[in-house]
């Protein structure tokens, strides 16, 4: 059990609960709440008082009674609103024993997407409704209810809510009766919940509507939507019956909910929750209209949907102790996901894609400000910051090279003894190597030790013998910029060789765990890649003879993975200043013939990039080069979608258009694509969704007053949540100043609702020419943005500053943060500037040379 004696934002460990009794009544129209609570505890040594966790919260009575039914009254309830607890004052001390605690209680359905909140949307004809619903993870029970909010103080939860008869009303469990209780309101009490944490509980109340209950194997499944979206709610309940029954295969355990009730929430400051039988999505997360959606919407709806199933077992059924362990959740739901979705549908070559976020975490990951996928938490906001991109990418990419290396199979059978044996649990990270060794009989502490407790990764830089016979192969941490410690870090790396010799291609497993090795071949070797598979988590560095070996047998010895990995790894020696800019684009054109979606998805970010390193007529000629490079591929699969197309083709066709149109400045793409999206407007269905959405953003980078108009009309009167999105994002895109003061206004006088304002800013300030009026914006609305959007969000909005790569801009924004400190995402914070300044040395590093490159 945890204890807080080195530790101030712990609760003392003395008092354990077991089960809740809670009781709520919001107003809606008012925005409060009243309640009670009752805490069945164990109390395990004398005291005269008992702290618990409370946050905006007014405690009007409390007491305690003991097992035998005497009541000892709190004489004094201290509130401290700092460390978000409160402390009960008995009038005599309290015996160890069973006890349950009592306190009545109100509270106010607040705006910020945390805790017991409220939302807002509008039906069909207009008319303006109002819901509550909560969002506890990581440390906001707290606010809706008295609790001890720790993951480890795991108890069963009984709810009550009494509410409009009108309303609808739902919690974790199933509903075991609605009575009437006068005043036009009704009391509906769910069933009690399995013992789990307290950021597990859910409640929500408001107008909504249900499909009716799908049984998967006996498990009632449903979507819960706002009313009149029931259409849009196919494509989640095929994908969550999947997912539900598909972790019950893999991990030999049952469901362990009662029910499973879906349910998309206007306003919602995360993605979707694993509220235990009571999943919150955003309504973009879960309610689509499959005909009119792109590949990657579908593929995304697929991933969110496994992704929280997959925590019903981890995370749920088994939690971790304390959040530095929570990648134990994150991380596994990230890798069970894309295992689902890639056998949901084999189609999108799911693993594949899981490369484009493995790059994601290798990105921060190569900076100085990086940390360790565990990571110390003292407070509630050191929590908020472990939901990131290190917690969840690079735990699900280190899960999956350990998967690759041990085997599939023993892998699975590790998983499922790790929750069987510690169901309805906590864990540390050494339980699950525990279980592993167990199982496997393999060093998975050794090997994984150093992935999760070490921050960043390793360089493999590896060559040749001159006779042949032997690979050499060196280990270093890789950076952007040169750290003035000498780092002499190591890893136990599994590195999996795909060899070719006269004779054969063989794979060659080793594990590299000093600074350097030599591995010994029985052929000569005529190429090798030191990443067969793709599923390592480092970089490879070949040398010359090597890597112009593997250039040479490329599209016929690796697969798409092993030539994304040897694209991306090209592209951070780019980015670290060991490879020019005009080198990697020499490398760039032997791609023209690659078909494969991932390598060009990669190729695409490269040239992007490139893109804002050229002007006047270096970028004429690097917008030829493009075009050349790009054209290809688009000739081959065309314009408009063919009955063969494969969902990576749709895919492929719509970022050919992009890359071509936007950065390639194409005079035929750009006419197509604005006729395809006027007949789009006409009649959505005429044009193939991927095509439909790639046209909608090229149209806005070249759009004008008069299309601006109407992509705010179609954003504020969309027919599906993804189309809202598109729209709302284009937004961003266009060029003109009078139109990106709008949408940034916009932002904050409540036409972007604040779940998405964040992002929509940060897009904007990805805008090539109004990115810096967008930063300007930000700074001189600094202390509303704090207040009205969501904490968790403010870190992932400032992302967009890295696109603001001109000095001056650069120093405007770094000297703002000398002054500014966003305490829940600090160290978030540190990582971006970190990577401004990468993209500032970049382009002062490469532009000069590259444009005298490209016109000579």
């Amino acid at each position: 059990m945890p204890d807080a004696s080195n530790n101030p934002h712990r609760l003392p460990s003395f008092v354990v609960p077991s089960h809740y009794r809670i009781s709520l009544q919001p107003n809606l129209e008012e925005a409060i709440f009243s309640g009670n609570v009752e805490i069945e505890v164990e109390v395990h040594q004398l005291t005269d008082n008992i702290q618990i966790n409370s946050a905006e919260l007014k405690i009007s009575n409390a007491y305690v009674r003991s097992d035998s039914g005497t009541e000892t009254m709190a004489i004094e309830i201290v509130h401290d609103e700092d460390m978000e607890r409160a402390t009960l004052f008995f009038s005599s001390e309290v015996t160890p024993g069973a006890y349950t605690i009592v306190a009545e209680f109100t509270g106010i359905l607040n705006d910020q997407l945390r805790g017991f909140y409220r939302s807002r949307f509008k039906d069909d004809e207009g008319v303006e409704h109002t819901i509550a619903t909560t969002q506890f993870e990581s440390t906001h029970a707290r606010r809706a209810f008295p609790c001890f909010d720790e993951p480890a103080f795991k108890a069963s939860y009984g709810v009550t809510l009494i509410v409009p008869e009108d309303q609808f009303a739902l919690s974790n469990g199933p509903e075991i009766s609605s009575k009437s209780v006068g005043d036009g309101h009704k009391s509906v009490v769910f069933a009690d919940t399995m013992i789990m944490s307290t950021y597990l509980v859910a409640f929500i109340v408001g107008p909504f509507e249900a499909t009716a209950p799908l049984d998967v194997d006996g498990v009632p499944l449903r979507i819960v939507h706002p009313i009149g979206k029931g259409h849009l709610a196919d494509y989640a309940l095929e994908a969550g019956a999947y997912a539900l029954r598909f972790f019950t295969r893999y991990y030999g355990i049952p469901y362990p909910g009662q029910k499973l009730d879906m349910v998309a929430v206007p306003d919602f400051a995360f993605g979707a929750m694993e509220n235990l039988g009571c999943i919150t999505y955003r309504e973009v997360l879960l309610l689509v209209d499959k005909t009119r959606s792109t590949e990657p919407e579908l593929l995304r709806i697929a991933d969110v949907i496994a992704h929280e199933i997959a925590h019903m077992w981890f995370g749920d059924l088994v939690t971790m102790e304390w959040w530095n362990g929570i990648w134990l959740n994150e991380a596994f739901a990230t890798f069970m996901a894309t295992m689902c979705s890639d056998n949901f549908n084999p189609g999108w070559g799911r693993w594949n894609q899981f490369s484009l976020e493995r790059s994601m975490a290798f990105d921060v990951d190569s900076l100085i400000n990086t940390r360790p996928i565990e990571f110390e938490v003292l407070s509630p906001v050191d929590a908020e910051g472990m939901f990131d991109l290190l917690t969840y990418e690079k735990g699900g990419s280190v899960l999956r090279m350990l998967e690759q290396y041990l085997g599939e199979q023993e892998f699975k059978d590790g998983i499922s003894y790790y929750l069987k044996k510690h169901k309805y649990g906590n864990t540390e990270t050494n339980d699950l190597w525990d279980a592993i060794e167990h199982v496997t009989k393999q060093p998975a502490r050794r090997i994984m030790d150093s992935w999760i407790f070490q921050k960043g990764y390793p360089l493999i830089s590896a060559s040749i013998s001159e006779d042949g016979s032997s690979i050499s192969l060196t280990q270093d941490r890789f950076l952007y910029t040169d750290d003035d410690s000498e780092d002499k870090t190591t890893w136990s790396v599994p590195v999996v060789l795909k060899v070719g010799t006269s004779s054969a291609v063989e794979e060659v497993r080793y594990l590299l765990e000093q600074s350097s090795a030599e591995i010994s071949l029985d052929s000569p070797i005529h190429w090798a890649t030191a990443n067969a598979g793709g599923s390592g988590f480092f970089r490879a560095r070949y040398s010359p003879d090597m890597l112009d070996a593997l250039s040479n047998t490329m599209f016929d010895s690796l697969t798409p993975i092993e030539r994304y990995g040897l694209v991306d790894d090209t592209w951070s020696s780019v980015m670290a200043g060991r490879t020019s800019a005009y080198e990697f684009l020499t490398f760039a054109k032997t791609f023209k013939t690659e078909t494969d979606l991932d390598v060009w998805t990669v190729l695409s970010g490269c040239l992007s990039t490139l893109d804002k390193l050229v002007e006047g007529e270096a970028k004429i000629q690097y917008k030829s080069i493009v075009r050349d490079l790009v054209q290809p591929g688009l000739d081959r699969l065309g314009w408009e979608s063919s009955d063969g197309d494969s969902s990576r083709d749709l895919e492929l066709r719509g970022l050919f258009i992009r890359l071509i149109a936007n950065v390639g400045d194409d005079d035929l793409a750009l006419r197509n694509a604005k006729d395809l999206h006027d007949s789009y407007l006409v009649n959505s269905g005429s044009v193939e969704p991927n095509v439909a959405a790639a046209v909608t953003g090229v149209v806005a980078t070249k759009g004008d007053r008069a299309q601006y108009e109407l992509f705010v009309d179609k954003h504020h009167n969309p027919s599906t949540p993804q189309e809202e999105r598109r729209y709302q994002s284009a937004l961003s895109a266009f060029p003109g100043e009078a139109e990106m003061h709008r949408t940034l206004a916009m932002t904050l006088d409540g036409t972007i609702r604040t779940q998405d304002a964040p992002y929509l800013l940060a897009m904007c300030m990805r805008n090539k020419e109004q990115g810096f009026k967008a930063w300007q914006f930000i700074k001189d609305n600094w202390s509303r943005i704090n207040k009205d959007f969501p904490s968790n969000s403010i870190v992932r909005m400032l992302s967009g500053v890295t696109s603001l790569s001109d000095p001056d801009q650069a120093k405007d924004v770094l000297e703002f943060f000398d002054d500014h400190d966003v305490p829940q995402g600090q160290l978030t914070l540190q990582q971006t500037l970190e990577k401004l300044r990468v993209n500032v040395e970049l382009r002062t590093r490469e532009s000069e040379a590259f444009q005298r490159d490209i016109v000579t």
